[in-house]
């Protein structure tokens, strides 16, 4: 069983930064591609954004682009998702998956 822990959430006003972290218990982690969801309430899921096993190749959803970077490092089995220029529509749990394993979840509040 692989376990995935997610930090670095908090409350930001807008146009704040924070830094998500997501480490991983196994270095399976190091073999699939690395995600990051968000899901606000009321709302569906949303993929944020997405790495490849290497850190080959990122994509995002529109809503943030140019604003977040998704980058990991393997030799600490760790994903990372740097958030800059933080709307209140950003708030939301976020959280990490690979593989079918997701972690728990990270709040990030962005006040007005």
């Amino acid at each position: 069983q692989v376990e995935l822990v997610d930090s670095g959430g908090g409350l930001v006003q807008a146009g704040g930064s924070l830094r998500l972290s997501c480490t991983a218990s196994h270095s399976a982690f190091t073999n699939y591609d690395l995600k990051w969801f968000r899901q606000a309430p009321g709302k569906a899921r949303e993929l944020v954004a997405r790495i490849g096993w290497n850190g080959v190749g990122t994509t995002y959803a529109d809503s943030v682009k140019g604003r977040f970077t998704i980058s990991r490092d393997n030799s600490k089995n760790t994903g990372y998702l740097q958030m800059n220029n933080l709307k209140p529509e950003d708030t939301a749990v976020y959280s990490c998956a690979f593989n079918g394993y997701r972690g728990q979840g990270t709040q990030v509040t962005v006040s007005a």
